[in-house]
């Protein structure tokens, strides 16, 4: 049985919560600045989404170990949306719509929308994320920091994701390069059994040291070969504030004389979609992974998600989700309480109000690296070949989700997925409406029909065109003892076969727990 969660912060386990809540600061600095980069977005947009997702998000939120933050399976979905709506403020209130969109979805409790989602479909968008980011990341981990592209689309005819590898492999920059392979050989290293069992590196993270790493890597370049070193739009570009009142001005608001443009509503319905969908599908992870078994409110959750949305665009901040990477990260340290989330949240306003000047050495290619191994574990090759084994009708709407986001976008892209998606439920609902046997009875062949737990009017066609193929002169039994429920159209299929189709072909029709039909047949 699940353990109910309690509404209000818990103080009890102090000793648990805050080294956790550090643990899960490092691993999501180096995210949330790398998410920016990717999104298009100013890097400290990502430190305000930190800073919400933190403390307004784990203050509110139901879920005991979930952490909320920007997540790179909206990066496509805000690059786009900055590019098409002209500026990042206009950006800004899409997301505080799409907050507002979240708390209503909330209301209305469709914290259960994550369940009518196919897997097939989720992990499709999920691992074209990843390579998207892939695509995107290769070039600044080359060193080529001047983004060519205006969206997403990886096949434009001129400009795309492979011309601008093309540049970035032409116009590279060696420390770069060195950079991001020290980083990826630092994050590979970490990811082995082994490095669990040093103590010590539970609780430092391979992402905090590949950042520490490219910084000093950085720093030895300006003494040893000053023309590898990497400076100005190739590193952190974080404002730097003298005072208390200049660090608010870094703050950005949204424009609010966008309030009449329609691209707003649909980017912003986008974001509430998407962002609410990853939140749900990471609230189930997480639960999972709780050693306790708590169960986390969904409607509960659209809602704290909702008001953080609100409040990040409000300041300048991304759009959020509750993100697998970080409450796992919570989870492994030894969290216990909300505290661990919203400590992290102080933190991060810490380390943008007390050193910045610091962030700023860190070289771009290093959070690329970063984002890089995120976008391989999102699209590993196991993850193809896992979906591949379970057959077709998992595999082909998962591939098909695939393509379609790599070649369209994330939201026409998961449409195209649903649609193949169901065309696959349709088909099997189509052939396990209903169990055929043909059965020896004294006075010749009976045929017994036992029909599913569940009779919808999706199976309408299955069920009238086995009825019509049935052979004359046979004793029939249709026996829905099984049913919990069968559809009204269902049953006016059989009365009609009853009253008319068995007749003429001589059945002897006999029905079992079948609901007399009420209304008339048109005959």
């Amino acid at each position: 049985m699940k353990t109910p969660i309690k509404r209000s912060l818990d103080f009890k386990y102090l000793n648990y919560d805050l080294p956790a809540g550090l643990v899960v600061f490092l691993v999501a600095l180096p995210l949330c600045l790398g998410i920016a980069l990717a999104s298009g977005a100013p890097l400290f947009s990502g430190i305000i989404a930190g800073i919400v997702g933190g403390i307004v998000v784990g203050s509110l939120s139901g879920s005991p170990l979930g952490v909320s933050g920007p997540a790179a399976g909206l990066t496509v979905i805000v690059l786009t949306a900055i590019s098409s709506l002209g500026s990042y403020e206009v950006f800004l209130l899409a997301v505080m719509v799409a907050g507002i969109i979240q708390i209503i979805l909330g209301i209305a409790k469709a914290g259960i929308i994550g369940y009518y989602f196919p897997s097939s479909v989720i992990k499709g968008m999920l691992a074209a994320i990843g390579l998207i980011l892939i695509l995107k990341q290769i070039p600044h981990a080359l060193g080529f920091d001047k983004d060519l592209l205006e969206d997403d689309t990886l096949m434009r005819a001129k400009k795309n994701s492979f011309t601008e590898i093309w540049y970035a492999l032409r116009y590279n920059s060696i420390g770069a390069v060195i950079i991001s392979i020290v980083s990826i050989g630092i994050l590979l290293l970490f990811d082995r059994p082994f490095m669990k069992k040093i103590k010590l590196f539970n609780f430092v993270p391979g992402a905090l040291i590949a950042v520490v790493a490219g910084v000093l890597l950085n720093y030895a370049f300006s003494f040893l070969n000053p023309a590898w070193a990497l400076k100005d739009e190739h590193l952190v570009l974080l404002p730097v504030a003298d005072s208390a009142r200049g660090f608010l001005g870094f703050f950005t608001m949204p424009d609010w004389s966008a309030a009449t443009n329609p691209k707003v509503y649909i980017t912003a319905a986008t974001i509430a979609i998407v962002a609410s969908l990853e939140t749900l599908l990471c609230v189930e992870a997480t639960d999972k992974l709780d050693p306790e078994k708590r169960s986390t409110p969904t409607n509960r959750e659209l809602l704290a998600q909702g008001t953080g949305n609100i409040i990040s665009g409000l300041l300048g901040g991304l759009p959020l989700t509750q993100v697998i990477v970080r409450s796992s990260a919570n989870i492994n340290s030894g969290g216990k309480t909300k505290v661990s989330t919203v400590f992290h949240g102080l933190l991060f306003i810490g380390c943008a109000m007390l050193i910045p000047r610091m962030l700023n050495l860190i070289p771009l290619a290093c959070l690329a690296a970063v984002l890089l191994m995120v976008g391989y574990k999102l699209a590993k090759i196991a993850l193809f070949k896992e979906m591949y084994k379970l057959g077709w009708e998992q595999f082909i709407p998962f591939i098909v989700t695939v393509i379609a986001i790599l070649t369209t976008d994330l939201l026409k892209g998961i449409s195209i997925g649903m649609l193949v998606a169901v065309f696959y439920i349709l088909r099997r609902n189509y052939r396990t409406s209903y169990f055929f046997h043909k059965e020896d009875v004294r006075d010749g062949k009976q045929i017994k029909i036992e029909l599913s737990e569940e009779v919808t009017f999706l199976n309408k066609a299955s069920i009238q065109l086995m009825l019509e193929e049935l052979p004359a002169n046979h004793k029939v039994l249709i026996d829905g003892s099984r049913s919990v429920n069968i559809d009204h159209d269902v049953l006016e299929i059989i009365q009609d076969f009853k009253e008319h189709g068995a007749k003429m072909k001589k059945i002897v029709l006999e029905l079992v727990n079948i609901p007399e039909f009420k209304g008339t047949t048109g005959h």
